[in-house]
């Protein structure tokens, strides 16, 4: 039971945040200081003010409830505007490179991270293998500089994307679900134990039939609500001749609850769902109405959960961080996930060699990841270690957010200066 204090800083956080989302996106866009460095900052002082005022803060460690639904909702709509700004269809050869980037890089980078957390910070194996999952997730809904910007119109759009931006994008919309296989590979090693009794279980069901049901639930439920949007007989009742975009929101809670009733991933079946609603009808303005309502609320959201993030670095949430668990975080982000995406592109034909190297090196961490250790934390009894875990989770995030934030800007300006000259010079 959250207490009233806590009800309170979720207030004051939410009304920071929907200021910050009105003024700092567009002031902050293309600069060296990103809008989520501004906002963890802005945390960063009031978890100071706070403290000195002796009054409780949200932490995630210690309100996981409070940020596992926080996060889960920012997760959820960012995935349906994900779906819905990506204008290339769904076919294996043009996802090329998405496909790598989950089957290659993903899986490399789960167990590179496992086991130098392992090796270097001690961690039990399931603790290691925990934290390489909760991590895997990427987010670039954190350094908007590296995303499509929104559904355009077109017979076929997808012939001028940028293949950086929708490798990027396309990617952080299915590993956010695509995750859980693997956080769950991780609480049954460390709730269950010996793999012998649960790993037929695991893969039969968690690896392979919630994914089955999230695919089969988003994008059936998104072909049906892009029929009834678009090409529902009775015009009155059409919503996208009506311009409602409030309908997106109703497709992310229904889809995702659903989704989870049945037992499949509703992460995967929201971002899916989206997809195969722009299949419906690609080049309408009623995609990009439907974006725009959701990416203001993405935008709050995420700002909310940064606050929240920003206040408890300040309040202790890093107290049980060593320099090894650092180290691990920022191999991860420097040396591991590059690595590994840089492999996993090397016979992608869509991208040149700048391209592989600047989609391999932006693989953002984020909301995802509190999402997973809160999750996490609420399933299992880590003892010690789940302090240790957040307070890794934690500061890779934060890593994730300077480094990435900081240089997106510079990076895809100078690769636009780049296609410039080269389409000059041909």
């Amino acid at each position: 039971m959250m207490t009233d204090l806590t009800v309170e800083s979720l207030y004051l956080a939410a009304g920071v945040a929907l200021l910050l989302a009105a003024t700092v996106p567009r002031l902050f866009r293309n600069r060296a200081v990103s809008a989520p460095m501004l906002v963890l900052g802005v945390g960063a002082i009031v978890g100071l003010v706070v403290g000195r005022l002796g009054l409780n803060s949200i932490s995630p460690r210690s309100h996981p409830e409070v940020t596992e639904y926080l996060a889960e909702m920012c997760v959820i709509v960012a995935l349906m505007g994900v779906g819905l700004a990506i204008d290339r269809p769904l076919r294996w050869r043009t996802w090329n490179s998405t496909w790598r980037l989950l089957l290659i890089a993903m899986p490399i980078c789960i167990v590179a991270v496992a086991v130098f957390g392992w090796w270097v910070a001690a961690l039990t194996p399931a603790a290691a293998v925990l934290f390489g999952a909760v991590t895997a997730p990427t987010d670039p809904v954190l350094a908007s500089d590296v995303q499509v910007e929104g559904p355009t119109s077109g017979e076929d759009p997808h012939e001028e994307d940028d293949e950086v931006r929708f490798a990027l994008t396309s990617e952080a919309g299915l590993n956010d679900a695509l995750a859980f296989p693997f956080v769950y590979f991780g609480i049954f090693l460390a709730v269950k134990g010996s793999m012998s009794g649960w790993f037929v279980e695991w893969l039969v069901w968690d690896l392979v039939g919630k994914i089955a049901i999230g695919v089969a639930v988003g994008w059936i439920s998104g072909d049906l609500l892009g029929r009834a949007f678009f090409r529902l007989p009775i015009p009155n009742v059409r919503l996208a001749d009506r311009g409602e975009p409030i309908a997106a929101l109703a497709a992310v809670f229904a889809v995702y609850g659903v989704t989870q009733l049945v037992g499949g991933y509703g992460f995967l079946a929201v971002f899916l769902c989206a997809v195969a609603m722009r299949r419906i009808e690609r080049g309408s303005d009623y995609h990009g109405e439907m974006h725009g309502l959701i990416e203001q609320l993405e935008h709050v959201l995420t700002l909310v959960v940064l606050l929240v993030l920003g206040a408890a670095l300040t309040s202790g949430l890093l107290s049980a961080l060593s320099w090894r668990g650092a180290l691990v975080g920022v191999v991860l982000i420097l040396v591991i996930r590059p690595a590994a995406g840089w492999l996993s592109l090397q016979r992608s034909d869509q991208l040149g060699t700048t391209e592989r190297r600047i989609t391999s090196f932006f693989g953002i961490r984020g909301i995802g990841s509190l999402y997973y250790m809160s999750y996490v934390v609420i399933q299992t009894d880590l003892g010690a270690e789940a302090d240790e875990l957040w307070a890794m989770v934690a500061f890779t995030i934060v890593l994730s957010v300077v480094v990435h934030g900081a240089s997106a800007g510079w990076v895809m300006t100078r690769l636009e200066r780049q296609r410039e000259r080269d389409g000059a010079l041909s």
